[in-house]
């Protein structure tokens, strides 16, 4: 059954499948592969049952299948079943799309198509695109950035009836950084050891489940430098230097810079002081997250700001080797959070 959306987000469009609703085709396309996998991995799971898929699912990569080949597998019927399934990963690395658009045009109704198309989007066939949209699911998945981790881990596990407080929100999307499959791989481990009966995540129990200290962190070492704690700050990169297993150096430095980056925007928010108009102007769902940002504005110049954005690019590159080979990342992290706080 072929339904057309007015509104195609990864929510609508597992809503549907969950109701049963199949599309005849779907293009899944974007920088964030969770998105893809989890929407292609449904369908294989559930669109037929395990007896049916013998016969009628195949999964295919692209560099090892063309378009063609493809497209006369879609036009095969099904066998003792109401559906076939194909699912192409890895479709970016097809150079031709046009066997693709001559069997959207003509698809056959008892295939579901899955088109998987990682790390980018389909520029070379609009036409593609278009008739595809207009019988099915063209999805474009955009990868989550630092500000949005939160709201995805508290949304994940509200879906597995259970939620966490703040700090030990920012401990798991500080520390993991923006890798949604290994955001879920760590909550999933952690949603295991909780019981029935509390089912709230604490900072205790992320330290104990997947190993991030509750208190050197890099949500912590964040803090002290939002509010100019140098001791704190000290105290933290020396645990790294001893435990540099709890955190790479080079993610440190690139927690602070998504936090000055935007501590640099705020400052051009016309009500930069208002919780809730500077929350919406840095694109954020709830306004608790502006306060490090107006705490910053505080203990941060304009100027200030820029100059140490400055000095964590060089950072970064001389972390990376770049004219600055052999020399310790936490040594050079330790120089930068001196230039911070100073």
């Amino acid at each position: 059954m072929a339904v057309k959306k007015s509104s195609t987000t990864v929510t609508t469009v597992m809503a549907e499948l969950k109701k049963k609703v199949y599309s005849p085709v779907y293009i899944l396309m974007g920088e964030e592969a969770y998105y893809i996998d989890l929407i292609s991995d449904y369908i294989a799971n559930n669109a037929l049952t395990p007896d049916e898929r013998d016969f009628n699912q195949s999964i295919l990569f692209a560099n090892e299948v063309s378009a063609a080949q493809c497209a006369d597998l879609c036009r095969e019927y099904p066998v003792m079943a109401q559906r076939k399934v194909v699912i192409v990963k890895e479709a970016q690395n097809w150079k031709d799309f046009e066997p693709m658009e001559r069997y959207i045009e003509k698809y056959v109704k008892s295939t579901i198509l899955v088109i998987c198309y990682k790390n980018g989007v389909i520029k070379k066939s609009k036409k593609l695109l278009d008739t595809a949209r207009a019988i099915g699911v063209v999805l474009e998945c955009k990868k989550i950035y630092e500000s949005g981790l939160p709201r995805f881990i508290a949304s994940y596990l509200k879906e597995h009836n259970a939620s966490i407080d703040e700090k030990s929100s920012r401990m798991i999307a500080d520390n993991v950084g923006a890798d949604l499959s290994r955001i879920v791989s760590e909550l999933d481990k952690v949603l295991i050891s909780l019981p029935d009966n509390n089912r709230i995540i604490t900072p205790e129990i992320v330290e104990r489940e997947i190993g991030i200290s509750k208190d050197f962190n890099v949500f912590e070492l964040k803090d002290a430098i939002v509010n100019k704690n140098a001791y704190k700050a000290n105290l933290i990169v020396n645990y790294f230097n001893k435990n540099p297993k709890a955190g790479p150096a080079i993610l440190l430095v690139s927690s602070l810079f998504s936090y000055f980056k935007n501590l640099m925007i705020a400052y051009y928010c016309p009500r930069k002081n208002d919780p809730q108009a500077l929350a919406s102007f840095l694109d954020m769902k709830n306004a608790w997250g502006t306060k490090d940002y107006l705490t910053g504005m505080k203990n941060y110049s304009g100027v200030k700001c820029m100059q140490i954005i400055g000095k964590i690019r060089e950072t970064t590159e001389k972390i990376n080797g770049i004219d600055c080979p052999n020399i310790d990342g936490y040594e050079l992290l330790k120089e930068l959070i001196f230039f911070i706080l100073h």
